[in-house]
């Protein structure tokens, strides 16, 4: 049995997110089809694994996935068939073999994510997809300001979605919201502001998360200092963010 590192590019506009759903159109099930047709993988059975379920709407730069096969195709033949077969939304831009051990969350040591939001008075309607359109006044420095204070080791759950199952994994000692933040920063790059976020792990809409608590600071309705105390407050009811729009969000890419 191969262990098969897929490193992948996506447009998640169209799809409902990564992870496989009745009735919807994923990534990991469009690519699991793909897979089936060309090494013979049964897709319901065999589903690729992924570094991060993105949700719907939201894109990759360099997803990473992991293929069990016994075929013996090369591993550069095998990216260029699956690239004929997958849709144009997704592209796979390395296969590698992996260690037997290897799995693309479970050993990843950091993942990278990318939030775009658009400026300008009129966003170009080839960019609607792809970033989000705040055209609005922000003190971008406090902004700045607020995403420095969310760096180190925390419990984040004032910025997780609320989840009834992980909520009761939680109570029962199986999981924890423990996650470390390595580097959190906005920059301005000409028209957009972008919020680069480098960390252990993410829950649930967590950047998503973070990203309306900041905007919330740009405006005004928050301090920078308020960061703090929600963090610390561990639970979402404390954190008035909304979730920002999944346009805007890029998982740029996951380290090992």
């Amino acid at each position: 049995m191969r262990n098969l590192k897929i490193t992948l590019a996506y447009d998640g506009a169209d799809f409902h997110g990564w992870q496989v759903q009745p009735g919807c159109r994923t990534v990991q099930g469009t690519l699991a089809a793909a897979l089936a047709r060309i090494v013979g993988l049964p897709a319901e059975d065999e589903l690729p694994q992924g570094a991060g379920r993105t949700d719907a709407g939201v894109h990759a730069l360099a997803q990473v996935a992991l293929c069990q096969t016994n075929s013996p195709i090369p591993a550069a033949n095998l990216k260029i068939a699956l690239n004929d077969a997958l849709p144009p939304a997704i592209r796979v831009l390395a296969i590698e073999e992996a260690p037997a051990d290897f799995h693309p969350r479970a050993s990843a040591r950091a993942k990278t994510y990318r939030y775009r939001i658009f400026r300008e008075a009129i966003c170009p309607p080839f960019l609607a997809r792809y970033a989000y359109h705040h055209p609005y006044p922000l003190d971008e420095a406090a902004m700045g300001a607020a995403a420095a204070a969310v760096i180190g080791k925390r419990d984040f759950t004032s910025f997780a979605a609320v989840d009834a199952e992980r909520s009761a994994r939680l109570k029962e000692g199986e999981v924890n919201n423990v996650r470390e933040i390595f580097a959190s920063v906005w920059e301005r790059q000409g028209e957009e502001l972008v919020y680069t976020v480098r960390g252990s792990g993410f829950l649930h809409h967590m950047v998503r998360n973070l990203v309306g608590t900041f905007l919330l600071v740009g405006k005004g309705t928050l301090r920078a200092g308020d960061v703090a105390r929600i963090v610390a407050a561990q639970n979402r009811t404390a954190n008035p963010g909304a979730t920002a729009p999944a346009s805007g969000l890029y998982l740029v890419g996951v380290e090992y």
